[in-house]
Formats: structure tokens, sequence, C-alpha cells
């Protein structure tokens, strides 16, 4: 768990985003419990600060977003963690995303998460150190690749979209282990899927709703024309 004082004026914004995440359906108290202690402001620039309360995405730079804060938790939420998982983050970008998962994590646990441009890793990881989440490993590097000598993950978390399923994620899934992310060709194609390895080894899959995602990029992802 994170180190940090809240003012009375963020708190009151915090207990606003839960209620409004009550509203739209976010029902587990451990993902609740987390948003209200992270505050999204600490995670966006400066000159959105006023907006960061907003349910909506916002830019973070490099062509990046900070995702709806409901479509975080929704996604957080699909995964069923309990505290107990090996948990890798596919786009680290703000590191809001990150933080929620290391506040549902015990202190000892460690949260793997990859970022592809080393600007957007460079600020999350000092944005998370100043807030005190020392249980975060961050990697610039190909998040469709995962973190092969980490694996296997109980939990993997995806803020882009890749065209289709990364292989190596679904390889990378333990037995009873969840993935949650955006697939499709386009922002206005795009679904949000969980992925469960049952432990006869063999994966399900679930469509959970229509999303929008930044693009997943990489070198291992397929080119659309």
């Amino acid at each position: 768990m994170a180190l940090w004082i809240q003012g009375n004026g963020a708190a009151g914004r915090e207990s606003l985003l839960v209620r409004r995440l009550i509203d739209q359906g976010i029902r587990d108290p451990r993902v609740l419990a987390a948003f209200a202690r992270v505050p999204r402001s600490f995670f966006v620039p400066d000159e959105a600060r006023d907006e960061a309360e907003a349910d909506r995405p916002l830019e973070i730079g490099c062509g990046q977003t900070i995702s709806q804060p409901y479509v975080v938790a929704a996604m957080i939420e699909a995964l069923e963690m309990t505290g107990r998982e090996r948990v890798l983050e596919v786009g680290t970008g703000s590191g809001y995303a990150t933080a929620i998962l290391a506040e549902m994590m015990p202190v000892s646990a460690e949260i793997r998460s990859v970022e592809i441009i080393p600007e957007l890793a460079g600020r999350a990881g000092r944005v998370l150190a100043e807030l005190g989440y020392g249980n975060v490993q961050l990697r610039v590097g190909d998040g469709a690749l995962g973190w092969p000598e980490a694996a296997p993950f109980d939990a993997i978390l995806v803020s882009a979209a890749p065209y289709e399923v990364p292989p190596a994620l679904l390889d990378q899934l333990a037995p009873g282990g969840r993935l949650v992310l955006p697939v499709g060709p386009s922002p206005e194609q795009q679904e949000l899927q969980l992925w469960r390895r049952v432990p006869s080894g063999r994966l399900e899959k679930r469509g959970l709703m229509q999303v929008r995602f930044v693009p997943l990029t990489g070198s291992s992802q397929r080119s659309v024309h």
C-alpha cells in the first residue's frame, strides 16, 4: 500500500469517483477501496489536473491516454483478484492502473509492468516511487512478449489493443489465470475480452463489452492495412 496523505478536497473527489463506479455497476469492494486510495490527479499532466476525476480518458502525451476510470475498474474487477496473484500489466502508460493493482496486493507481492515508450515508463516510475509503490517493477519493452522469465502469471491486464491476442501472453497464463485485454483492428472495432486458463490447461474466452483503446504497438504486432 502506498504511503501518502490526501487532503479533504481530494478525498471528497475520490468519494464521488467511487460512488460513480458503484452507480455504473462495479461491486468488488477491494476494487472500490483501491480506487478510493489512489488519486487519479497524480497521474495526469498538470494542465489536466482539474479534469482528473472526470469519467473519461485524458491525454498524457506521446499519443497515449489514461483510460476512463470505469473501464479500468471493470477490467480489474474482471480479473477477480484475491491478493495472492502473480500480476503482469502490459501498457504502463501513466501508471494509474498499475497503482490500483498494487493497492490490491500485499507489499511483499511484486507487480510487473511493461511499457514500450521510454518517456512514459520513466514518468510513471517516478510517480509510483514518489507515492511509495515499492512493489512495482517496470520494464521498457514490447508488452506483447510479456515477461517470460517471471511467468507464469495469475492475472494479466493489457491496457492497449492488439489486433489479435498475443500468443506469448496466453502462454504465460498460469492454470486458473485470467487475462483481460481489448482486442480489435481499430478503436471502432474493439472488444474487451476475458481469457481464463482452466485447470485442465484449456483456454476459455468471454466477451465483456465494446471499448476504445490506443493500439498495442511493438515489433511483434501485426500491421493492419
